[in-house]
């Protein structure tokens, strides 16, 4: 009833159009509407929220939870999607996780009102730079699952978005706020008028703190898009040292079958679609690699081994339609797979399933249709990869029971076939029947090349890409970021476009491209630059394929991949000492 009454009070209503003014021009400014004006404007709901309750504590902080819960309502509904069809709850489960996840992985909205504030009463100025630094603490000491950070709205300004070099979208968070406080202190015209008269009776320290404000302001302004314009303009001169032909098969596998859909006639239509989609692009014309996505294939592992076979995860049909693939076409096949082992205390001579560790695992075929390197996801999603208890099992059968894997290493590539197949009969994937991995080869044996290196790409797998202090954890100098992902689950919703621009930023930290490869859209190309090439993503929900040449930039080590956050860190720590003491020496 408490809550009912204040929602209805005048207080609550403005609290409440706050809280939208966040959530929806937050939500305007970002992926796939991507109306960045909207973005300076985000801001004035938190800034509002704190100066009407300023040194209020308890409630800053449910105020906090007001916009965690309306931010993850407009920006995260596909969550809800998520819980219900992924993890199979009824709505009257699903809306209490859905709410309760959303004060959970929101605490930056609370924490950041909550610092903003005791800055304000203790420094009592430089409110600009409070903003930042609030909102840079906030995002950094904060759990998000799916760290969605203001920066990635700022960079949707092309410019703005090379500062990611340097700065990554923490830096982008700092600038924006700074800037937002700013146009919030101007929101009014008696405030600006009020300004101007001041300033023009020539009161000497008023003239000496707008100008130095207003200095402050330009300075920053021009750092940032100064800085952002030269690095666009360095790298679009930037010749590329070799081009890969890529081909991306979004096959819009099926990921259960609680509908009554007959399982074994389900994946054998999957096969036969991955089959004829590639032979079709492929056929006149060869490209260096095909990339599979994430469940591109689910349930099934190409790894034979007596592990693979006793948890009933091997197939050899696929496998056998893997090399086909490869084989028919000379290329290289990236493709995402189970895979298996047992942990390290498990006794010799016999397996039990509780020794067996599982991985959500991709691996490339080269052209000779032969296994190669493999990578086992390491950062796995919660909820959705694994429990944090092992009682919460029983509360989704949808959830994987996998394991983090340990090698951070790049994945080679091949140099693919120069010559069409000289078989009368290619195979295809109702030859696998009959015909095992071996057969396969064998009767691919005279199309057989020798096996030379050519390059080698980063495999990140599902939201791994938008992790970039994990991603930059990755060893050697890679040609390009391959990013595999199945965004199936969340259905026909904005999280595919927004998944993929949390990641965009990672090929302008790396300065590589990056080829996105989904299930069931949108499957992508991105430069170097953070565009994505032509603006071609694929549809959602469908079967598709997309081709694009992928420059290989010559290697460089990155600020941000040689030192990290560096610069955000040095911020926090010098704007913290100064506010330290300065507010000691006032006090």
């Amino acid at each position: 009833m408490k809550l009912v009454r204040f929602l209805i009070s005048r207080e609550g209503f403005i609290s409440v159009i706050c809280y939208a003014v966040t959530a929806l021009f937050s939500f305007l400014s970002f992926a796939p509407l991507s109306l960045p004006f909207f973005v300076w404007l985000a801001p004035f709901g938190l800034f509002l929220i704190e100066k009407r309750n300023r040194g209020e504590w308890k409630k800053l902080i449910y105020h906090g939870f007001g916009f965690s819960i309306l931010f993850y309502f407009v920006s995260f509904h596909w969550i809800y999607h998520m819980t219900t069809v992924f993890g199979g709850f009824d709505w009257y489960l699903a809306v209490p996780i859905f709410i309760g996840s959303a004060i959970l992985l929101n605490f930056k909205f609370p924490v950041y009102l909550l610092l903003f504030s005791f800055l304000a009463k203790r420094v009592g100025k430089f409110f600009p730079i409070i903003a930042s630094f609030s909102i840079l603490f906030a995002e950094f000491f904060t759990p998000q699952v799916f760290p969605w950070y203001f920066g990635n709205v700022v960079a949707e300004n092309q410019i703005l978005a090379q500062n990611a070099e340097y700065v990554s979208s923490y830096g982008l968070s700092v600038f924006l706020f700074f800037v937002s406080y700013y146009l919030f202190s101007l929101r009014k015209p008696k405030t600006v008028l009020r300004l101007l008269t001041n300033f023009l009776t020539k009161h000497k320290n008023f003239q000496k703190q707008f100008l130095l404000g207003g200095l402050s302001l330009v300075l920053v302004l021009v750092l940032f898009f100064g800085n952002g314009y030269y690095l666009f303009q360095k790298w679009s001169n930037v010749k590329p040292i070799a081009e890969r032909d890529v081909l991306i098969v979004q096959p819009n596998a099926p990921l259960e079958f609680r509908d009554g859909r007959n399982p074994a006639e389900e994946i054998r239509n999957l096969m036969t679609r991955i089959d004829l989609m590639t032979e079709r692009e492929l056929k006149e014309n060869p490209a260096d690699l095909v990339v599979l996505p994430e469940s591109g294939v689910p349930f099934f592992t190409t790894h034979d081994s007596e592990v693979t076979r006793y948890s009933r995860i091997y197939w050899h049909q696929f496998e056998s339609l893997m090399a086909i693939i490869s084989l028919r076409h000379g290329t290289n096949v990236f493709y995402n797979e189970l895979d298996a082992d047992l942990i390290p205390t498990a006794p010799p001579g016999r397996i039990s399933r509780r020794d067996v560790r599982m991985y959500n695992s991709s691996v490339i075929m080269n052209p000779n249709g032969e296994r190669r390197n493999s990578y086992q996801k390491v950062f796995l999603l919660i909820f959705g990869e694994y429990m944090p208890f092992e009682w919460m099992y029983a509360l989704s059968g949808q959830t994987g029971q996998f394991a983090p894997g340990t090698n951070l290493n790049l994945i080679p590539y091949y140099e693919p076939r120069k010559t069409a197949s000289s078989q009368s009969k290619d195979l295809h994937f109702e030859d696998t029947m009959a015909m095992g991995p071996e057969g396969v080869r064998e009767y691919y044996s005279k199309e057989k090349v020798e096996e030379k290196q050519i390059g080698s790409f980063l495999p990140l797998i599902c939201y791994e890409v938008i992790i970039s202090e994990f991603v930059r954890k990755f060893e050697g100098d890679p040609d390009f970021i391959v990013n595999v992902t199945n965004d199936k689950w969340y259905g026909n919703s904005v999280e595919s476009y927004q998944h993929h621009t949390l990641g965009r930023l990672r090929a302008i930290e790396f300065r590589k491209w990056i080829v996105r490869s989904t299930n069931s859209g949108t499957s992508v190309f991105t430069d170097h630059l953070g565009r994505n090439i032509d603006n071609d993503f694929t549809p959602i929900e469908s079967t598709a394929v997309i081709r694009k040449k992928v420059q290989v930039i010559p290697g460089e080590m990155t600020f941000y991949r040689l030192y990290g956050n560096l610069l955000s860190y040095l911020y926090l720590g010098i704007v913290g000492l100064v506010f330290f003491f300065y507010a000691k020496r006032n006090s």
